[in-house]
Parts: C-alpha cells; structure tokens; sequence
C-alpha cells in the first residue's frame, strides 16, 4: 500500500492545478498533509432539534415545513421565511436571495435546515442557514459523525475540505501512514495507534465529549500533541548535535585579565554571579562550542558575567563579538566595556547599521584586523563583516533574534572552520516551559541573585484621570534630589505617532513642571543626539526623563527612582517589567507609577495587576506566557518556531517531562524514525538543523 505522504493531492477527485494551488497556500500537498490538516472545531449535526426546544445561541439542526416566504423591507431587505415543526416556530433570514430561492421555499415544503439560533424580532431566528428542501417520503439521514470545521484559506470551501479528508479517510490505515513511535514506546506513555486518533478527530462519533475536543484535552489529541512536541524535541537535539560536532578554541581560565578587572570594578561579584561565571569558564576551556543561556532578572548583573567570559577569551588571545538587538543598549555595552577594557590596555570596535560610509569602513577594517573586542548590533552577522580570531560570541537578549540568525554566526569562526563559543543572555526569565521546548539545544543557567543595595519597586495603578496629581509627585520626587522617567507607550503601533506623543508630553511637562530640567528621547532621534541626552541624565543635569519604550532595556541611573508609564495595557507584561526594572537600582525607595486609560478591558486589567502584585520576573514570564502564548513571547512568530499544529506549549506543559525522554529513547534504540518523524512534522521551513 503506497504511503500517503508520496501521494499527490492530485490524485483525489475534484483536485484539478489551481484547487492544488489553493490546498498549497495551507501547506496541503500530499494526503499525509491532509489528514494532518485538523479541524479547529464541530459542529452537531447527528440529531434534529426540536423547534420549541431551541436556545439562542445554540448550532442545531432543525426540520419543519415552511408557513409562509415574504420579502421584508427593514434597514435591508430580507427574505424572511417562517418554519413551523408542531413544537414552535422559527424564522429563517436571508439578506441575499434569488427569485429562485424564494421560489423554492414556497408555503408547505419541508425544509432541513442547520445554523445558529439568535433572538430577533420576530422570536427566534436563523441568518442565512445551510438549508435543503426535503422531496418525497424518504427521510433522508442526519449526519453520522460530528462535522468538522477546518482552517481555511480563500476559495476554499468547508464542504470541499470535507470531502477530500473523506476520501483520504477512505485510504489510511496503519500502513498507509506509518506510526513512527514504535509500540513498546507508544504503550510505555499510554498512546493510541496514530491512525485511529486521527480518523477521531476528522469525524468524532456523536457521543465525542465535545468540551474536551474544544480544550485540546481528548486522547486522540493528547496522542498527536505528543508526537509533534516529540518531533520538536528531535530537531532541537539535532540542532545542537550538529553545533557540539564543531571544533571550538579551548581556552585555558583566564588567570591576570580578570583580577585587573575586579580590581577596577569597585564591588564583589554576587554568589550566583559567581557560580555561573564558573559554569561558563569550564565551558570554555572545552574543545566543543558552548550553548549557554544565562537568564537572570532585571538588574542582576548579566553584563559582569559576561565580561568575565569575554576576559577569558581576549586573554587567550582571541576576539569576542557582543550583539544587543537595539542601538541604544548596544552603545550602552559600548560604554560599559570601553571603560571596562580601557585599563586593561584592550580595544573596542563599534559596528551599527547607522555606521555609514568612512566610519563603516573603519570599523570593518578593525574588526578584520583583529580587534580584541567588538560590540554592536545585529549589522555583525552582515556577510561583509569578516573577524580575525572570532572564538566567543555574546548575544544580548535572544528573543529578539531568530534562530537562523544565531545559526549564521558559526560562519565567522576562525577561518570560517572553528565553531565561536555562544553565551546568550536574557532579562525576561523564561518559563520552564519554554526552557523546555524552545531553548532545549542550550544549557541554562540562572542568575537568581540581586546585587545588594537594590530595592523592590513600589508598583500603584491610577486612573489617567488622576495625571495633574501624577505630575505633583514628580515634582516632589525631583525637588528632593530624585529622578523620574516618563515613558509613552507605542499608540497604535506607529512610531511616528509615539514619538509624537513623545514630544507633546514633553512640551506638557517642561510647562507644567517649570523650573525643572526635563529631557526627550526617543527612537527617530539620531544616536548621537540619544546619547547625549542620556549622558545628562546619568550625570544628574536632567531631573525628568521623558522617553518612548527605547530605555526598554540596559539604561542604568542609579538615582531615577520613579518612573510613570502611560497606558501601561497597550504593553506585555515583559515589556512592563523590563521598564519597571530601570528604577529600583540605588538604595532609595522606589516606585512605578502605571497611568492607565479606562476604561480597561478584562486581559488589561489582569495585567496591570499581575504587575501590582509582584516584581519576580519568573511570575511574570508565566503569566505572560498564559496570557500572550509562546509564538509572540519568544519574538519568533516570523522565524516559523514554535508555530504548532496540535500542540500548545501552554495547555500541554504537563507532557514536557515526558516528551524529553522519550526522544531521548528513541534517538537511542530507534534512531531511524527520526529523520521520518521531521519529515512529517517540520517539513514547511522549520529546518532549524540547517543554516
């Protein structure tokens, strides 16, 4: 019996080139795709309702014969045609209609009819149902399976989906679609024959549990769902297979740079800094490139950590290259190992997109020349950037860049034949969750540990309402020596229009807050222009920062300890806390004020006050993951990760554990089915094993 997959969607009846071309937009091919294609939902058309015990809001499927057709003239005109079954009566509603279809629907035939039941004004009603009128004394028979209704593109109807899985039903069976998890690891998890889960789920019987299918949480599902978290985990472990059967440098621990460097840093590393500085130093000394992930919450020092790492390879004699995904935290890393390195005779280079013409031209030649240390932003992975002795890379931040583009890095090893070394590092703590599934090719480690002298921040949600009062406190809090922040938030997703905003409350402000120092900042500024604002800020010259969400991340002024944002709820929780997290890093009593504007819709309020209660990034990241899902957190809905058919990280966090064992089992006694299983699953630009 052929396999499905090899089978064309052409050799189903109907399928002729552009219904092929259509099924090709929703990634239909071969028949093994089709049945892969899952409904999203049901509908019960097994039974015929009653009339008089119809609900509103209710899908039924309704029989009765028809009391009277007229053409109604309201705001539109409608054919509204009343049915009548002996139990009550109901009023089906057609706002487009032929003369053939009021024809057809004349006094006395008998009608069946299915669609959702609404109040209107005539008692209940039906819009525009899918109807067939009823010849001869024949009772023609109800639906036998639940209906499902598909995702589905233009021009591609549900009945016509309908009838390709019917006919591609009619062809699986255990041979046609082979089970890739052999049976004794299937029975070790408790999971159903593939086959039969998917017959269930494109026609469950009429009794299927429907509340269960709509959850995700039926065994046929659950069977799917752990195949495809399965397969996830198999291309993750062959991403990092590939990646650790590269050569790296193995750099020896740095013994002199890093003692200069504490000595200069004026304050002793924290325990947990100190404990994955070690993880990281072993990691490098190896011949294999290190995947590390280093999380650590706003303010816990990332930065220290990753200088130690980037001291172990300059004293060895090679080059790292630090990438952050926005100009302003880059020149922030800029600054911060300028000074660093300065001392200890080491030279930084600067590569930005904004680099142009000679500038760019010089910095090019640093880095081909050897230049110790290189930071900038993505512009590095640029095909003209060419290093000397590349050996470790930093990445600041990783979920703002894809996979792929971590992938390219390896191309900029030495001589383009030595794998760098990766350290990645993140501010939004990441759920174990997605540790699990997203990040599975790297070893984490976290940084659980506040520098000491830091605070909690203080977090109050007002009313916009109440601005005027907002704006005396400011005034207090910069009168005592204090500094402010000022963030507008994006309106509408336009920059154009936040730095706008950005302006006008600035203008508001200076007026309103005279006799203080107010600066402006935001993203069309020029860097130049950015950076010297920034600079008075930090030294003290500025009392009020008014600022778009730019200062998101790495901005550190010890003495700002109050920071209003406004409309907090057109933000993600992580978003929020990483701007909360500029404010709280001196010894004052801080506070983070969230100027919201009502009314607040339901997620909006579950937020802000997910942000009142708690300041733990780890909280955060869940219930952000809860409430945003996995795609939009992890910045990768462009990269097609994580873009799953069946499964979802959220719903199915339960099954994590034992998906990672059982790939691990079936890389070790039944590695054949791997490359099948990826097949089926990642065919569609989700190669992540491959640069």
């Amino acid at each position: 019996m052929t396999e499905l997959a090899a089978v064309s969607v052409t050799a189903l009846k109907g399928v002729g080139a552009a219904l092929a071309e259509k099924l090709a937009k929703v990634g239909l091919e071969n028949l093994q795709d089709v049945l892969f294609h899952l409904p999203l939902r049901y509908q019960d058309r097994t039974r015929i309702v009653p009339i008089g015990a119809l609900r509103p809001g209710q899908d039924a499927v309704v029989e009765g014969i028809v009391a009277g057709a007229d053409v109604v003239m309201g705001r539109r005109r409608s054919l509204l045609v009343r049915l009548q079954d002996g139990s009550g009566t109901l009023s089906l509603r057609f706002y487009h209609f032929s003369h053939a279809q009021k024809e057809g629907l004349k006094r006395g035939t008998q009608v069946r009819c299915y669609g959702e039941v609404r109040p209107g004004s005539s008692g209940l009603e039906i819009y525009h149902p899918e109807y067939r009128a009823l010849c001869g004394s024949e009772p023609i028979a109800v639906e036998q399976t639940l209906t499902p209704i598909y995702p589905t593109t233009e021009g591609l109807t549900q009945q016509r989906l309908r009838q390709l899985s019917e006919q591609t039903l009619a062809r699986l069976g255990p041979h046609s679609l082979p089970d890739w998890l052999p049976r004794e690891l299937a029975d070790a998890y408790q999971l159903s024959p593939l086959d039969q889960a998917i017959r269930y789920l494109h026609r469950p019987p009429p009794d299927a549990d429907l509340e269960e299918l709509a959850e995700g949480r039926h065994w046929a599902q659950h069977r799917l769902a752990f195949e495809e978290l399965l397969t996830h985990q198999l291309s993750l472990q062959r991403l990092r297979e590939s990646v650790r059967a590269q050569q790296a440098p193995a750099m020896p621990l740095a013994k002199t740079l890093p003692q200069q460097y504490l000595a200069n840093l004026g304050f002793a590393p924290t325990g947990a800094q100190q404990r994955v500085g070690a993880e990281i130093a072993y990691d490098l000394s190896q011949s294999e490139p290190m995947l590390r992930l280093v999380q650590g919450d706003v303010g816990a020092g990332k930065t220290v950590v990753a200088a130690f790492a980037a001291l172990q390879a300059l004293e060895a004699g090679y080059q790292v290259a630090l990438m952050a995904p926005t100009e302003i935290l880059a020149e922030q890393h800029f600054i911060n190992f300028s000074k660093w390195l300065a001392p200890l005779g080491l030279e930084v280079a600067w590569l930005a997109g904004k680099l142009k013409g000679k500038a760019r031209a010089s910095a090019l030649a640093q880095i081909a020349s050897g230049t110790p240390m290189v930071v900038g932003t993505h512009a590095l992975f640029q095909d003209e950037v060419r290093f000397a002795k590349l050996a470790l890379v930093i990445i600041d931040e990783q979920h703002r860049f894809g996979v792929q583009q971590r992938l390219a890095l390896r191309q900029k090893g030495i001589g383009g034949r030595m794998c760098p070394h990766q350290l990645i590092m993140t501010a939004t703590p990441i759920p174990r969750t997605l540790a699990m599934s997203a990040y599975a090719d790297l070893d984490t480690s976290v940084l659980d540990e506040l520098p000491p002298g830091r605070t909690p921040v203080n977090t109050l949600v007002i009313a916009d309402s109440r601005r005027l009062e907002v704006v005396e406190r400011v005034r207090l809090a910069c009168n005592e020596g204090r500094q402010a922040y000022w963030v507008c938030t994006l309106i509408e997703e336009s920059e154009e229009l936040t730095c706008q905003a950005a302006e006008t409350t600035f203008t508001d402000l200076t007026a309103a807050l005279g006799g203080l120092n107010v600066g402006l900042i935001h993203g069309r500024m020029k860097p130049a222009e950015k950076a010297a604002v920034m600079a008075q800020f930090k030294q003290g010259q500025l009392q009020l920062l008014v600022a778009t969400t730019v200062i998101e991340v790495g901005v550190d002024v010890p003495n700002a300890s109050l920071m209003i944002i406004e409309n907090p709820e057109r933000l993600g929780l992580a978003q929020l806390h990483q701007l909360r997290g500029r404010v709280g890093r001196g010894s004052a009593a801080s506070h983070c004020l969230l100027l919201y504007h009502a009314p607040l819709s339901q997620l909006g309020r579950q937020r802000l006050a997910i942000m009142r209660e708690t300041c733990d990034g780890f909280i955060i990241a869940e219930k952000d993951l809860e409430l945003r899902g996995p795609g939009e957190m992890l910045g990768t809905r462009q990269t097609g990760l994580l873009q799953f058919k069946v499964a979802d990280l959220m719903r199915d966090a339960d099954l994590l554990p034992s998906v990672r064992d059982a790939a691990q089992t079936l890389l070790e006694h039944w590695p054949q089915h791997a490359s099948p299983l990826l097949e089926r699953w990642l065919r569609h630009g989700q190669q992540y094993g491959q640069v």
